[in-house]
């Protein structure tokens, strides 16, 4: 069941992060920075256990993020990653931003909902908040998609 997060919920967050980032396929998150951002988070419940987790950024009125995505890998393919993106278009939606983007690896994954290819350029927010201070930003391999009515995205 998706839920949104708690600060109990904060080391388990971590360690699903922490687990991808180790392998290069996320950017690290501190427990700090988590805690402190752990109203963006939802995270999966399966019994007693936490099995995923991802979190919706706000940037503006129009654009927000699904970042940290993060499936416990002995959960991989059974709706865990769908039901944390639902919920995370879902609250975009309900706050009425109608620009939601990632940057992945994963391409093929987001295209079931809506997501498409964009550029980067076309996300500023994204680019000198985060981007600049990363340390992939002059080798970053991560692809920007964009779930955004087409009229939207140049206001984005």
């Amino acid at each position: 069941m998706v839920r949104k997060a708690q600060i109990k919920d904060v080391n388990r967050v971590h360690e699903l992060i922490d687990y991808y980032a180790k392998q290069d396929m996320m950017l690290p998150r501190a427990e700090s920075e988590i805690s402190e951002n752990i109203r963006d988070f939802f995270v999966y419940e399966k019994g007693r256990a936490l099995s995923g987790c991802a979190a919706l950024h706000i940037f503006s009125d129009k654009l927000s993020e699904i970042r940290s995505l993060a499936v416990c890998p002995d959960h991989i393919k059974e709706g865990i990653g769908t039901g944390l993106v639902k919920a995370c278009i879902k609250e975009a939606e309900g706050l009425g931003i109608k620009g939601v983007f990632v940057l992945t690896q994963k391409s093929d994954f987001f295209n079931k909902f809506g997501f498409v290819l964009t550029e980067k350029k076309k996300l500023p927010q994204k680019i000198w908040n985060d981007c600049s201070i990363c340390s992939k930003f002059a080798k970053c391999d991560e692809i920007a998609y964009i779930k955004a009515p087409p009229e939207r995205d140049r206001e984005l």
